[in-house]
């Protein structure tokens, strides 16, 4: 499949499903407690992301039956929210948005710290996946290689002791949820397009404390560490620039906006 680039009409209207993707995050952040569902916090990005016009992407994608991912502790990524799974004082979770608006996916997550006891092995771990993906998005510009991304995050993660997951990876996004280019969060060989200008993709790293390898659950979507050990994950869309990139999920851009509230 060719790479897409896109003009500055698709990139206008992947600013604003981007911009949503993340004042649903900002929001369900602020929501982490214990004692909270995962469930319930599936019901408020639902009804949020449809208040403001837009669908809840991973709600039927390919059977998913939920609107949001949630993962927890030894969970890597596609939790799948239960009105049986409360969140406990010292977990760390991971909540992944992904919204369509106008025809245009934008997709985000964050790992949240839950109340005041998490260890820290969590809060490394969570620190660790956070700069990676930062290290990550810094290499991204005209004319570098998608492996560059990889390669910085791997270096870094393994420096600090942890892994880097390999069976999942970023993927460019627009129209199409995942589509190419594909951007493995280590050094992989294969398949290096070249970046250019127009482009939109995510990174993504999940982060483990253990080894990187991983199993899927039964219910054919939940992803855990093979060692039972903590997993942890950050990730933005990002778009080429003439000069560089833009991340089209950061927070900061909510200020003026009409999800600035």
């Amino acid at each position: 499949m060719a790479i897409d680039i896109k003009g500055p009409a698709e990139i206008a209207k992947m600013r604003e499903t981007c911009l949503l993707a993340a004042a649903t995050l900002r929001m369900a952040a602020a929501e982490v407690r214990p004692g909270i569902t995962t469930e319930k916090l599936d019901r408020i990005c639902h009804e949020y992301i449809r208040d403001h016009g837009a669908i809840p992407a991973p709600l039927n994608y390919r059977g998913f039956p939920k609107s949001i991912c949630t993962s927890i502790n030894d969970v890597v990524c596609h939790g799948i929210p239960s009105a049986k799974e409360r969140l406990k004082n010292g977990d760390i979770v991971n909540i992944d948005v992904t919204t369509i608006l106008d025809g245009f996916h934008g997709d985000t997550s964050v790992t949240v710290f839950v109340g005041d006891r998490v260890s820290k092995v969590a809060r490394h771990v969570t620190e660790v996946a956070r700069r990676s993906m930062e290290l990550g998005i810094a290499t991204v510009r005209p004319g570098s290689r998608i492996r560059e991304i990889g390669s910085a995050i791997q270096r870094y993660a393994e420096g600090e002791g942890c892994s880097v997951v390999r069976e999942y990876c970023g993927h460019g996004i627009g129209r199409i949820f995942h589509t190419d280019p594909q951007v493995p969060h280590y050094a992989a060989r294969g398949p290096n397009p070249r970046i250019r200008e127009g482009m939109t993709f995510t990174i993504e790293p999940m982060i483990n404390v253990g080894t990187w390898r991983t199993r899927l659950m039964s219910d054919g979507w939940t992803v855990k560490t093979a060692d039972g050990k903590l997993s942890a994950q950050f990730e933005h869309t990002i778009l080429v620039t003439p000069t560089g990139h833009d991340v089209l999920t950061d927070w900061n851009k909510l200020k003026g906006s009409r999800y600035s509230n």
